[in-house]
């Protein structure tokens, strides 16, 4: 089945330890662990250097908490956007996280991962 198909819980399902892995690698700044899930688009841009001056100049992204909400899920085109409610152990308030997947070849991976 496409995941273009699936009901959003089921989609929520697949996002969230792909979600988790993400939060959990930026708080330490892992860049392998980080990119695990990434499609072969989005490793070419994440490059280790670029990845490191964001964690070195962004408090929200090396303090992430790690317990997030998936709220919903919005479909576009070939890739399904996962939204979170995110807190920070560091800053106060509430930030929204967007994780885009699609497909490549058989594989569900990450085609974006924006937090705001």
């Amino acid at each position: 089945m496409s995941l273009l198909d699936k009901t959003d819980k089921e989609i929520i399902k697949i996002a969230d330890p792909i979600w988790q892995n993400l939060v959990k690698s930026s708080n330490i700044k892992d860049y392998g662990g980080f990119t695990r899930d990434f499609s072969s688009q989005m490793l070419y841009g994440a490059n280790e250097i670029e990845l490191g001056k964001q964690w070195a100049s962004n408090d929200l992204i090396t303090n992430l908490a790690e317990d997030c909400k998936a709220f919903g899920c919005l479909r576009r085109g070939l890739y399904v956007s996962v939204l979170y409610k995110q807190t920070s152990t560091k800053l106060p308030g509430e930030f929204l996280g967007r994780l885009v997947l699609g497909e490549e070849g058989s594989l569900i991976k990450v085609f974006g991962a924006t937090i705001f």
